[in-house]
């Protein structure tokens, strides 16, 4: 039986270091098992993609080749966003996807993004094609066959249908050397925009900053460029193009979870009482919101194919995530685009005679942190969590644990907050978050969940 190392089947991707953890073998034997899951007698083609690293061209040959000896044809994307396979399913009735991607990881990262049907697999889905992927295997009596496939040119014309601008903007655009680039820009333009190019050309280096846009260092060029081009806007986005990171025209980031409340006001205008999806770091002004807005919040568990996967299950129009994922059902296919969620974000911009800095200062306030993240053994965090629900369930808070624990504390206009402590589902991690009606309070909140977490680390 082959083994792979079992740390780089994550909850809703396989991730890991290119050469030494993601080889070309674990991409072929990922090639095969894929076509296993597949309907027997299965006619469709499966997408195969991969964004700009250097290990991409080699890894995605050994997955199509595994793919083509399972007998499954391919539709090869070559090099360009996770979004367009998503969206070439979609629109070929593809039998899936299989893109060669780390995300926001590190260039020296490699791991595989997949969906069967139109549907992302997650957990104990992962877990099976592992399985899989160690049994033994032959080759199919028919060999499948491989064919390039671009949709660029249906896509531009989709979004540039979709999202036409009442006045024109002037927004800068910072790919972090990543795909979404020579995608955006041209789209961007076609709507009427004054486009400027940070950072556009694909470089799987990445040595300009690390393609994470919802780190706010990373967008430190991205808000500078603002300023001084004075744009309506700055959209960064993320190695595979799925995330998306926004500056107002001051240069200052807007925070994920308040990025979606504005896009669910709009929404709902048009959408009354539909649901809305977020997760358990989202600030608790979102979901009064939504509400207040008519519409009907839902908090659930991180990870992108886990919210796909529930706006499916709950008819929901519009979802996000702090990290900048963004999901659109109203007119849209349900999965995330952050080059699609950027035409929504500059059209609810256009819509309005006020910068986004004002309609982000019109909003409630309250103190907030942003992801604080604790480096801790893979094999141990979700035990800290338990011990750590078993403790403040013992002290009587009130605890919400759809995601790791999100434990609030006081409902008064002034002795509200909450924090959250969970398992990271990406990386050996735990995950903090802590929001408060003042500054005082949130220190306190800070004070009583770090304060635990700093003794059971030291126990240890």
């Amino acid at each position: 039986m082959k083994l792979f190392p079992h740390h780089v089947f994550r909850e809703y991707d396989i991730r890991g270091i290119a050469s030494s953890e993601i080889t070309p073998e674990l991409g072929y034997r990922l090639g095969v098992a894929f076509a296993a899951t597949l309907a027997e007698g299965e006619q469709r083609a499966v997408v195969v993609g991969r964004d700009v690293r250097l290990s991409g061209p080699e890894l995605q040959q050994a997955v199509m080749q595994g793919l083509n000896d399972a007998g499954i044809n391919v539709l090869d994307m070559g090099m360009g966003p996770t979004p367009l396979a998503y969206y070439t399913v979609f629109q070929l009735d593809a039998a899936g996807c299989i893109q060669v991607t780390a995300s926001h990881n590190p260039a020296s990262h490699n791991g595989f993004k997949i969906m069967r049907g139109r549907d992302s697999l997650h957990g104990h889905e992962i877990q099976a094609l592992k399985t899989l992927m160690q049994q033994p295997y032959t080759k199919a009596d028919r060999s499948g066959v491989i064919n390039p496939i671009d949709l660029c040119k249906p896509y531009h014309d989709f979004v540039l249908f979709d999202c036409p601008l009442a006045r024109p903007l002037k927004v800068v655009i910072d790919a972090g050397n990543g795909p979404s680039g020579i995608i955006a820009a041209p789209i961007y333009r076609s709507l009427g925009c004054e486009v400027i190019e940070l950072y556009c050309d694909p470089d799987g280096t990445f040595p300009n900053h690390h393609p994470d846009p919802t780190i706010e260092e990373n967008l430190r060029d991205l808000a500078a460029l603002v300023r001084s081009q004075q744009a309506d806007i700055g959209i960064g986005f993320d190695g595979d193009g799925d995330r998306i990171g926004i500056v107002d025209e001051q240069g200052k980031m807007v925070a994920g979870d308040l990025l979606l409340l504005l896009l669910s006001q709009q929404l709902l205008l048009r959408h009354p009482g539909a649901t809305i999806i977020s997760e358990a770091k989202s600030s608790q002004h979102l979901y009064q919101g939504i509400k207040a807005a008519g519409g009907k919040g839902i908090m659930w568990r991180t990870g992108h194919s886990l919210i796909k996967a529930k706006m499916k299950e709950s008819g929901a129009l519009l979802a996000g995530e702090m990290n900048g994922h963004l999901f659109f059902a109203d007119r849209f296919f349900g999965f995330d685009d952050a080059v699609y969620a950027g035409a929504r974000i500059m059209q609810m911009l256009a819509e309005k005679s006020s910068p986004i800095s004002a309609m982000v200062a019109a909003l409630p306030h309250s103190e907030t942190t942003p992801e604080i993240r604790v480096s801790f053994a893979d094999e141990k965090k979700f035990q800290l969590i338990e011990e750590a629900k078993t403790y403040f369930e013992s002290k009587g808070y009130q605890i919400n644990s759809v995601d790791g624990l999100r434990i609030q504390f006081g409902n008064g206009e002034q002795d509200w907050g909450w924090g959250l402590l969970r398992a990271s589902n990406t990386e050996a991690a735990i995950v903090l978050r802590f929001e408060a009606a003042n500054a005082p309070r949130l220190q306190q909140i800070r004070s009583i969940i770090e304060g635990w977490l700093e003794k059971a680390l030291t126990d240890i």
